[in-house]
């Protein structure tokens, strides 16, 4: 009997056994037609993880762990650090999307073909060059609603932290841009509700280099990120792309590093208007490769392929060690913080959270990857620290973890796991912390004259002067920060 014989050979034994089995009152009881558990598990098939972190948030993919603490655990302290939310192209990439633009539209094509059809109508979405750089205010996936909507999420989830009765207001801490600190605002809105204005206390910490390790943007000056800033956008896919797009469209003649420009666009596109034609004119596999250029200049160049971005995130891994010792009693119960991808993803090299064995190849994609900055600091990634008292089960002591969440997927660490849902026990943790955190003065040549240590989480303003918009947080035009 061929292959299909056998298979209709077995189906009928199959279907012989389910209908004795289906005779069974028990069996025809439990029958059912519909499937239980969704099989699909289409995350990897989204645009949304393979545009860096450029676009809206997503959650990070889980490892099937409960995100609420364990019935044993109660959390009693939160330390979290925020990037903004979803935001415009930066000024200075807007000059480079709109030489792509002007490349495209100056070949004087009047029917677009193929994957381009849709130029007919279609129209850049900044109307208006004071847009470029903050945060967006439309579409579903707009910064500002997101945000909002986060910080609500969070009054859910620690709402019991926050102990009204004793008319204190709360400190919540900011870097000084713009979009940052109104980040902060809307989170603060969303959590604290009409509350906001009487009960926080909004720091905003300044980020020049003269601060030195008393920063949420801390600064290595003797990092000169060599590295970094040799890689190139010039993939072999994108020049793919660009031939496919000009065979389509006579006249048109697109090179890698405008395909490479339009496609940064439209990601951009999406956090605007919720959607962008311009995704379906590349292929998945253009997207993959897309989303790689951005996992490398995280990784080279503020992540664990930096030398120097372990030192740089051990600035706030260290002061947050020393509140979760301390404890609420003590240190208080919430400590909310807003800055960019580029100061968090050091704090997560130093901690170890994602940092793969070895260096990703420039030439090549390495499946798996452990590094997809998509998956780890998208526009309003965040990085939680949970503090947990909890009582002792058949397998665990009664005492006190910690939970590392990132992005809302509790994160294990592969050495210290011994707790309640993975948890690790804090005495564990410390030591674990301390071995591994490099000195960031040291290491970086923070001069003398500079703060040597994080200090502004006990010394700060209780006052709500900066709650609302009083001026804009500008300090420079330079992009240093996304």
């Amino acid at each position: 009997m061929g292959s299909i014989g056998q298979l209709c050979g077995l189906l009928g034994v199959a279907a012989v056994a389910t209908a004795s089995y289906s005779n069974r009152p028990d069996y025809a009881s439990r029958f059912t037609f519909a499937a239980p558990y969704d099989q699909s598990f289409l995350e990897g098939y989204s645009i949304l993880k393979h545009i860096g972190g450029l676009g809206p948030y997503s959650n990070r993919m889980s490892y099937g762990i409960g995100r609420d603490p364990p019935d044993v655990c109660t959390v009693d302290q939160v330390i979290m650090i925020r990037r903004h939310g979803e935001r415009y192209p930066q000024g200075s990439d807007g000059v480079k999307i709109e030489a792509a633009l002007d490349k495209l539209y100056s070949s004087k094509i009047t029917e677009w073909k193929g994957d381009l059809t849709f130029l007919k109508s279609w129209e850049y979405y900044v109307d208006s060059e004071g847009l470029y750089g903050l945060e967006t205010a439309t579409g579903p996936y707009n910064g500002l609603l997101t945000t909002y909507k986060h910080g609500a999420e969070y009054r859910v989830r620690y709402g019991h932290l926050w102990d009204q009765s004793h008319n204190k207001t709360v400190p919540v801490w900011t870097s000084e841009f713009e979009r940052v600190v109104q980040t902060a605002r809307k989170f603060g809105e969303g959590f604290f509700g009409w509350n906001y204005t009487d009960s926080v206390s909004l720091n905003v910490i300044s980020e020049s280099e003269d601060m030195g390790a008393n920063s949420l943007t801390p600064v290595c000056p003797v990092d000169d990120l060599e590295k970094c800033e040799s890689l190139s956008s010039d993939l072999p896919a994108f020049r793919v792309a660009a031939d496919r797009l000009n065979k389509q469209n006579p006249g048109l003649d697109l090179n890698s590093t405008d395909v490479y420009q339009l496609m940064f666009m439209s990601v951009f596109e999406l956090n605007v208007r919720g959607y962008s034609d311009w995704t379906d004119a590349f292929t998945m596999d253009e997207w993959k490769w897309f989303g790689y250029t951005q996992d490398l200049s995280f990784y080279y160049c503020a992540g664990p392929g930096d030398p120097y971005s372990k030192a740089v995130g051990a600035v706030y891994a260290n002061a947050s060690l020393t509140l979760l010792n301390q404890g609420p009693e003590k240190a208080g119960t919430m400590y909310f913080n807003f800055a960019h991808d580029t100061n968090i993803t050091p704090i997560l090299a130093a901690l170890g959270i994602a940092s793969p064995e070895k260096d990703l190849p420039l030439d090549k994609i390495p499946f798996p990857s452990s590094y997809e900055i998509g998956n780890i600091m998208p526009m309003g990634g965040h990085l939680t620290l949970e503090r947990m008292s909890c009582n002792a089960t058949a397998a665990t002591e009664k005492g006190v973890y910690v939970r590392v969440i990132l992005n809302e997927a509790v994160v294990p660490f592969n050495s210290c796991q011994e707790g309640p849902g993975f948890s690790c026990s804090l005495a564990n943790y410390t030591d674990m912390v301390n071995e591994m955190l490099p000195d960031f003065v040291s290491e970086c040549k923070i001069n003398s004259t500079m703060p040597q240590h994080l200090s502004f989480w006990w010394d700060y303003n209780t006052t709500s002067t900066y709650n609302h918009q009083t001026a804009r947080y500008i300090p420079f035009q330079g992009d240093t920060f996304v």
